[in-house]
Protein backbone atom coordinates (compact mmCIF):
# COMPACT_ATOMS: atom_id res chain seq x y z
CA UNK A 1 0.00 0.00 0.00
CA UNK A 2 1.22 3.48 -0.87
CA UNK A 3 0.74 6.36 1.55
CA UNK A 4 0.60 9.76 -0.13
CA UNK A 5 0.42 13.20 1.48
CA UNK A 6 -1.58 15.88 -0.28
CA UNK A 7 -0.32 19.46 -0.56
CA UNK A 8 -2.37 22.58 0.05
CA UNK A 9 -3.12 24.00 -3.39
CA UNK A 10 -5.21 27.16 -2.76
CA UNK A 11 -4.55 30.11 -0.51
CA UNK A 12 -8.33 30.56 -0.32
CA UNK A 13 -10.48 28.47 2.02
CA UNK A 14 -14.19 27.69 1.74
CA UNK A 15 -16.94 26.79 4.16
CA UNK A 16 -17.89 23.65 2.24
CA UNK A 17 -15.82 23.11 -0.90
CA UNK A 18 -17.22 20.19 -2.90
CA UNK A 19 -17.70 18.58 -6.29
CA UNK A 20 -14.38 19.19 -8.09
CA UNK A 21 -14.58 18.44 -11.82
CA UNK A 22 -11.85 18.63 -14.45
CA UNK A 23 -13.24 20.34 -17.57
CA UNK A 24 -10.61 18.94 -19.95
CA UNK A 25 -11.66 20.64 -23.21
CA UNK A 26 -11.37 24.02 -21.47
CA UNK A 27 -8.31 23.11 -19.36
CA UNK A 28 -9.91 24.23 -16.11
CA UNK A 29 -11.11 22.99 -12.76
CA UNK A 30 -14.69 23.54 -11.59
CA UNK A 31 -15.94 23.22 -8.00
CA UNK A 32 -18.50 24.72 -5.62
CA UNK A 33 -18.72 26.18 -2.13
CA UNK A 34 -22.10 24.63 -1.33
CA UNK A 35 -23.31 26.78 1.55
CA UNK A 36 -22.07 30.03 0.00
CA UNK A 37 -23.89 29.19 -3.24
CA UNK A 38 -20.72 29.82 -5.22
CA UNK A 39 -19.43 28.23 -8.43
CA UNK A 40 -15.67 28.51 -8.83
CA UNK A 41 -13.19 27.95 -11.62
CA UNK A 42 -9.45 27.56 -11.49
CA UNK A 43 -6.36 26.40 -13.31
CA UNK A 44 -3.59 24.05 -12.25
CA UNK A 45 -0.31 25.87 -11.63
CA UNK A 46 2.24 23.20 -10.78
CA UNK A 47 1.26 21.90 -7.34
CA UNK A 48 -1.15 24.80 -6.85
CA UNK A 49 -4.54 25.92 -8.07
CA UNK A 50 -5.14 29.52 -9.10
CA UNK A 51 -8.74 30.67 -8.73
CA UNK A 52 -9.83 32.33 -11.99
CA UNK A 53 -13.51 32.97 -11.40
CA UNK A 54 -16.34 32.97 -8.88
CA UNK A 55 -20.08 33.27 -9.46
CA UNK A 56 -22.63 33.58 -6.65
CA UNK A 57 -26.09 32.04 -6.89
CA UNK A 58 -29.09 32.43 -4.61
CA UNK A 59 -29.11 29.60 -2.05
CA UNK A 60 -26.86 26.56 -1.79
CA UNK A 61 -25.29 24.99 -4.89
CA UNK A 62 -24.68 21.23 -4.76
CA UNK A 63 -22.51 20.79 -7.84
CA UNK A 64 -21.45 22.19 -11.20
CA UNK A 65 -20.82 20.21 -14.40
CA UNK A 66 -19.81 21.18 -17.96
CA UNK A 67 -22.54 21.06 -20.63
CA UNK A 68 -22.00 19.86 -24.19
CA UNK A 69 -22.94 23.28 -25.62
CA UNK A 70 -20.36 25.12 -23.49
CA UNK A 71 -22.67 26.20 -20.68
CA UNK A 72 -22.48 25.08 -17.06
CA UNK A 73 -25.07 22.88 -15.35
CA UNK A 74 -25.39 24.45 -11.91
CA UNK A 75 -27.12 22.11 -9.48
CA UNK A 76 -28.97 24.68 -7.37
CA UNK A 77 -30.92 23.97 -4.17
CA UNK A 78 -33.88 22.31 -5.85
CA UNK A 79 -33.29 22.35 -9.61
CA UNK A 80 -30.79 22.42 -12.46
CA UNK A 81 -29.77 25.84 -13.79
CA UNK A 82 -28.07 26.24 -17.17
CA UNK A 83 -25.66 29.15 -16.91
CA UNK A 84 -23.25 30.77 -19.36
CA UNK A 85 -19.94 28.93 -19.31
CA UNK A 86 -17.56 31.87 -19.00
CA UNK A 87 -17.27 31.84 -15.21
CA UNK A 88 -13.47 32.18 -15.29
CA UNK A 89 -13.20 35.92 -15.83
CA UNK A 90 -12.68 36.78 -12.16
CA UNK A 91 -16.10 38.42 -11.77
CA UNK A 92 -19.15 37.68 -9.66
CA UNK A 93 -22.11 38.32 -11.94
CA UNK A 94 -24.77 36.58 -9.87
CA UNK A 95 -27.37 34.12 -11.03
CA UNK A 96 -29.44 36.23 -13.39
CA UNK A 97 -28.16 37.13 -16.85
CA UNK A 98 -28.49 34.31 -19.35
CA UNK A 99 -29.44 31.62 -16.81
CA UNK A 100 -32.06 29.09 -17.95
CA UNK A 101 -34.07 27.02 -15.50
CA UNK A 102 -33.87 23.28 -16.08
CA UNK A 103 -35.38 20.22 -14.43
CA UNK A 104 -36.78 20.34 -10.89
CA UNK A 105 -34.96 17.84 -8.67
CA UNK A 106 -36.38 18.52 -5.18
CA UNK A 107 -40.18 18.86 -5.13
CA UNK A 108 -41.74 21.88 -3.43
CA UNK A 109 -42.17 21.46 0.31
CA UNK A 110 -39.47 18.80 0.72
CA UNK A 111 -36.87 19.74 3.37
CA UNK A 112 -33.89 18.68 1.25
CA UNK A 113 -31.28 20.29 -0.96
CA UNK A 114 -29.27 18.92 -3.83
CA UNK A 115 -25.90 17.44 -3.03
CA UNK A 116 -23.38 15.54 -5.13
CA UNK A 117 -23.99 15.11 -8.87
CA UNK A 118 -22.27 13.43 -11.82
CA UNK A 119 -22.75 12.95 -15.57
CA UNK A 120 -23.02 9.46 -17.03
CA UNK A 121 -21.08 8.45 -20.17
CA UNK A 122 -24.10 9.27 -22.38
CA UNK A 123 -24.60 12.77 -20.93
CA UNK A 124 -27.40 12.20 -18.41
CA UNK A 125 -27.11 13.91 -15.04
CA UNK A 126 -27.46 12.07 -11.72
CA UNK A 127 -28.20 14.14 -8.62
CA UNK A 128 -28.54 13.14 -4.97
CA UNK A 129 -30.18 15.01 -2.10
CA UNK A 130 -29.20 15.98 1.44
CA UNK A 131 -31.42 16.82 4.45
CA UNK A 132 -31.85 20.58 4.74
CA UNK A 133 -32.89 22.86 7.60
CA UNK A 134 -33.86 20.07 9.95
CA UNK A 135 -35.16 17.72 7.29
CA UNK A 136 -35.11 14.04 8.22
CA UNK A 137 -35.37 12.46 4.77
CA UNK A 138 -35.68 10.03 3.24
CA UNK A 139 -33.28 11.35 0.60
CA UNK A 140 -33.22 10.55 -3.11
CA UNK A 141 -30.97 9.83 -6.06
CA UNK A 142 -32.45 10.85 -9.40
CA UNK A 143 -31.46 10.64 -13.05
CA UNK A 144 -32.05 13.77 -15.16
CA UNK A 145 -32.36 13.35 -18.94
CA UNK A 146 -33.26 16.73 -20.39
CA UNK A 147 -36.47 17.68 -18.55
CA UNK A 148 -37.27 14.10 -17.53
CA UNK A 149 -36.47 13.08 -13.97
CA UNK A 150 -36.42 9.42 -12.90
CA UNK A 151 -36.02 8.36 -9.28
CA UNK A 152 -33.38 5.67 -8.74
CA UNK A 153 -33.44 5.66 -4.92
CA UNK A 154 -35.90 7.23 -2.49
CA UNK A 155 -34.78 5.65 0.80
CA UNK A 156 -31.33 7.14 1.42
CA UNK A 157 -30.14 9.05 4.47
CA UNK A 158 -27.63 11.28 2.64
CA UNK A 159 -26.92 10.74 -1.05
CA UNK A 160 -23.31 11.50 -1.87
CA UNK A 161 -20.47 10.44 -4.21
CA UNK A 162 -21.27 9.05 -7.68
CA UNK A 163 -19.12 7.43 -10.36
CA UNK A 164 -19.08 4.74 -13.04
CA UNK A 165 -16.77 1.88 -13.91
CA UNK A 166 -14.49 2.58 -16.90
CA UNK A 167 -16.84 0.72 -19.26
CA UNK A 168 -19.86 2.59 -17.88
CA UNK A 169 -21.66 -0.63 -17.03
CA UNK A 170 -21.60 -0.22 -13.24
CA UNK A 171 -22.85 2.79 -11.28
CA UNK A 172 -21.47 3.34 -7.78
CA UNK A 173 -23.18 5.63 -5.26
CA UNK A 174 -22.52 6.58 -1.63
CA UNK A 175 -25.07 6.79 1.17
CA UNK A 176 -22.96 8.57 3.76
CA UNK A 177 -24.97 8.06 6.92
CA UNK A 178 -25.30 4.30 6.42
CA UNK A 179 -21.61 4.01 5.41
CA UNK A 180 -22.54 2.19 2.22
CA UNK A 181 -21.27 2.27 -1.35
CA UNK A 182 -24.00 0.81 -3.54
CA UNK A 183 -23.38 -0.72 -6.97
CA UNK A 184 -25.84 -1.48 -9.75
CA UNK A 185 -25.71 -2.51 -13.38
CA UNK A 186 -26.09 0.47 -15.71
CA UNK A 187 -27.17 0.52 -19.36
CA UNK A 188 -25.48 3.56 -20.89
CA UNK A 189 -27.65 3.38 -24.00
CA UNK A 190 -30.98 3.58 -22.20
CA UNK A 191 -30.10 4.73 -18.70
CA UNK A 192 -31.79 1.63 -17.24
CA UNK A 193 -30.42 0.23 -14.00
CA UNK A 194 -30.62 -3.05 -12.10
CA UNK A 195 -31.45 -3.44 -8.43
CA UNK A 196 -28.68 -2.02 -6.27
CA UNK A 197 -26.37 -4.20 -4.22
CA UNK A 198 -24.01 -3.36 -1.37
CA UNK A 199 -20.46 -3.03 -2.71
CA UNK A 200 -18.72 -1.58 0.37
CA UNK A 201 -20.20 -1.31 3.86
CA UNK A 202 -19.18 -0.20 7.34
CA UNK A 203 -16.95 -3.26 7.57
CA UNK A 204 -14.65 -1.79 4.90
CA UNK A 205 -15.45 1.91 5.38
CA UNK A 206 -13.97 2.26 8.86
CA UNK A 207 -12.98 5.66 10.24
CA UNK A 208 -14.76 8.81 9.13
CA UNK A 209 -17.79 8.95 6.84
CA UNK A 210 -17.62 8.19 3.08
CA UNK A 211 -18.30 11.35 1.09
CA UNK A 212 -17.19 12.15 -2.48
CA UNK A 213 -15.93 9.41 -4.77
CA UNK A 214 -14.37 8.85 -8.18
CA UNK A 215 -13.08 5.89 -10.17
CA UNK A 216 -9.73 5.57 -11.90
CA UNK A 217 -8.95 4.03 -15.29
CA UNK A 218 -8.33 0.65 -13.62
CA UNK A 219 -11.80 0.67 -12.08
CA UNK A 220 -10.67 1.19 -8.49
CA UNK A 221 -12.62 3.58 -6.27
CA UNK A 222 -11.13 6.62 -4.53
CA UNK A 223 -13.27 7.82 -1.61
CA UNK A 224 -12.91 10.96 0.52
CA UNK A 225 -13.63 10.40 4.22
CA UNK A 226 -15.29 13.25 6.10
CA UNK A 227 -13.89 13.46 9.62
CA UNK A 228 -10.79 11.39 8.86
CA UNK A 229 -8.64 13.73 6.76
CA UNK A 230 -8.09 10.94 4.27
CA UNK A 231 -8.75 9.65 0.78
CA UNK A 232 -8.63 5.86 0.36
CA UNK A 233 -8.38 3.76 -2.78
CA UNK A 234 -10.33 0.49 -2.76
CA UNK A 235 -9.90 -2.51 -5.01
CA UNK A 236 -12.74 -4.74 -6.19
CA UNK A 237 -12.48 -6.91 -3.08
CA UNK A 238 -12.89 -3.96 -0.72
CA UNK A 239 -9.24 -3.75 0.30
CA UNK A 240 -7.58 -0.37 0.83
CA UNK A 241 -4.60 -0.31 -1.52
CA UNK A 242 -3.58 3.37 -1.26
CA UNK A 243 -4.20 6.19 1.22
CA UNK A 244 -3.84 9.96 0.85
CA UNK A 245 -3.36 11.98 4.06
CA UNK A 246 -4.91 15.47 3.97
CA UNK A 247 -4.20 18.25 6.48
CA UNK A 248 -7.90 18.95 6.92
CA UNK A 249 -10.22 16.59 8.80
CA UNK A 250 -13.33 17.27 6.73
CA UNK A 251 -12.19 15.84 3.40
CA UNK A 252 -15.21 16.17 1.14
CA UNK A 253 -14.60 15.14 -2.48
CA UNK A 254 -12.03 14.57 -5.22
CA UNK A 255 -11.34 14.29 -8.94
CA UNK A 256 -8.50 13.51 -11.32
CA UNK A 257 -7.27 16.60 -13.15
CA UNK A 258 -4.63 17.81 -15.58
CA UNK A 259 -3.85 16.82 -19.16
CA UNK A 260 -2.81 13.30 -18.12
CA UNK A 261 -5.52 12.96 -15.43
CA UNK A 262 -2.90 11.99 -12.85
CA UNK A 263 -3.29 14.88 -10.40
CA UNK A 264 -5.78 14.13 -7.65
CA UNK A 265 -7.60 17.31 -6.58
CA UNK A 266 -9.22 17.09 -3.14
CA UNK A 267 -11.75 19.50 -1.62
CA UNK A 268 -12.16 20.10 2.12
CA UNK A 269 -14.46 22.06 4.43
CA UNK A 270 -14.47 24.32 7.47
CA UNK A 271 -18.10 23.48 8.21
CA UNK A 272 -18.60 21.65 11.50
CA UNK A 273 -15.20 22.56 12.99
CA UNK A 274 -15.00 24.67 16.13
CA UNK A 275 -12.41 27.37 16.79
CA UNK A 276 -9.95 25.00 18.41
CA UNK A 277 -10.23 22.51 15.57
CA UNK A 278 -9.74 25.25 12.99
CA UNK A 279 -6.70 26.52 14.87
CA UNK A 280 -5.26 23.01 14.79
CA UNK A 281 -6.08 22.49 11.10
CA UNK A 282 -5.82 25.96 9.55
CA UNK A 283 -5.81 24.59 5.98
CA UNK A 284 -9.37 23.31 6.41
CA UNK A 285 -11.54 24.52 3.54
CA UNK A 286 -8.64 24.69 1.07
CA UNK A 287 -8.18 22.54 -2.03
CA UNK A 288 -5.31 20.05 -2.06
CA UNK A 289 -3.42 18.20 -4.81
CA UNK A 290 -1.30 15.08 -5.01
CA UNK A 291 0.32 13.16 -7.86
CA UNK A 292 -0.62 9.48 -7.70
CA UNK A 293 0.27 6.30 -9.57
CA UNK A 294 -3.14 6.09 -11.21
CA UNK A 295 -4.97 7.80 -14.05
CA UNK A 296 -8.48 9.16 -13.96
CA UNK A 297 -11.35 8.96 -16.43
CA UNK A 298 -12.39 11.84 -18.72
CA UNK A 299 -15.31 13.92 -17.48
CA UNK A 300 -18.43 13.49 -19.68
CA UNK A 301 -20.44 16.63 -20.51
CA UNK A 302 -24.11 17.02 -19.68
CA UNK A 303 -26.53 16.69 -22.58
CA UNK A 304 -29.02 19.39 -21.61
CA UNK A 305 -31.56 18.33 -24.25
Amino acid sequence: MTLYRARRATTETYELAEGPVWDGPRDRLLWVDILAGTVLTGRLDGDGITVTGSRAFAGPVGAVLPVQDGRLAVVARDRILLAPGGADDGTDDGAHAGVEQGALVVPAGVASRTNDAAVDPAGRLLVGTHPFDGGEGPESLVQVDGRQVRVLDNDLLLSNGLCWSPDGRTLYSVDTLTSTVWARDYDVGTGATSQRRAHLTGRELVGGMPDGMCADADGLLWIAFWGAGEVRRYDASGNVVDTVAVDAPHTSSLTFAGPELRTLVITTAREGLDAAELAGSPASGALFTVEVEARGLPQPEYRAG
